[in-house]
């Protein structure tokens, strides 16, 4: 450097000394803002490349329980006007059944019937092809539950429910009769309550291999796994990330998906991999569906959504 322009910079630098540490310290947090903006354009490990998140439906007063049946179609509720829509593979969307005992949480059988957590009357119901349906439990040990909110079957038809206490406006009772847990009903129709140590259980959801069993503790914002022993019942209760979730689904590569604030996705060892922004202000629940149930249904607030992935749904009717 001539000699004349050293001079220069020396004393321009003792000067602004300030100035320059100034200008280092904002090209440096520009460069990490490049870094940081550049990391979210990466190929998502679960997002089909290219896919958009899409409103299907909207108009509803507050979505909820999405359940695929053996054809890859896609029931959910819409508790407050009492009642369950189906999304169809071939003709989109259409009534299933009005009147539907307040159901809130869905899940189909291994036989292909629908279940439904009906809080409407505190039960566990299943509805028939024609919307007639048959009352499974209303009670346990002579208590009234407490309003039956997720559900999941098991691969011998045992069915596990939660029971949170949400007091509904069309309740004439103001005050719960028995504690908040998780219950297991039986293939041979008794009723064992199988984990009384959550806050408020809400979203559930077994693996695919029937071992692992996976409760939202949305009142105390965790989420637990449970080894699933021989006759049903449940132990080795684990923390599996310090979020709870109002619903929740799997996929084939044993990804967990939460809901709430969007959907929040982690993998199997409980390390977050990706989160679905859904623009409601609130997002209840999830399911895989469609012919190969690569399609991720959404339910959120008043609308229905879905979204394109690479991974897949875990249910198989063939069990």
């Amino acid at each position: 450097m001539p000699f004349f322009y050293t001079v220069v910079f020396t004393s321009i630098t003792h000067q602004n000394n300030n100035m320059i540490q100034h200008i280092r310290t904002t090209l440096a947090l520009f460069i990490c803002l490049i870094l940081t903006s550049s990391s979210f354009s990466q190929e998502s490990p679960i997002i089909a490349d290219g896919a958009k998140l899409i409103q299907v439906y909207d108009g509803f007063s507050f979505t909820e329980g999405p359940a695929v049946d053996p054809h890859g179609n896609v029931y959910f509720t819409d508790q407050p006007n009492n009642r369950i829509l189906k999304w169809s593979t071939h003709n989109g969307l259409n009534p299933f059944m009005n009147a539907s005992l307040r159901s809130n949480g869905l899940y189909f059988d291994n036989e292909g019937n629908l279940l439904a957590a009906a809080d409407e009357k505190n039960q566990l119901i299943r509805i028939n092809s024609d919307t007639s349906y048959t009352v499974l439990v209303d009670n346990f040990e002579g208590k009234r539950l407490n309003g039956p909110n997720d559900i999941w079957v098991d691969s011998k038809g045992g069915i596990y429910f939660t029971d949170p206490y949400y007091q509904r406006p069309w309740w004439e009772h103001s005050e719960s009769e028995i504690q908040e847990r998780v219950y297991y009903l039986s293939p041979d129709s008794q009723l064992v309550m199988v984990a009384d140590d959550i806050v408020k259980p809400n979203g559930i959801i077994g693996s695919a291999d029937g071992k692992t069993l996976f409760v939202a503790d949305i009142g105390d914002s965790k989420t637990y796994s449970y080894s699933i022993n021989e006759d049903g019942t449940l132990s080795n209760q684990t923390l599996f990330t310090e979020l709870g979730s109002d619903g929740m689904t799997l996929d084939n590569e044993g990804n967990l998906y939460l809901t709430g604030n969007g959907v929040t996705v982690f993998n199997p060892n409980g390390e977050e991999i990706e989160h679905i922004d859904i623009p409601e202000g609130w997002t209840a629940n999830v399911t895989f569906g469609g012919f190969d149930q690569d399609i991720l249904f959404i339910t959120a607030m008043k609308s229905l959504y879905t979204i394109k992935m690479k991974v897949k749904g875990i249910r198989n009717f063939s069990e």
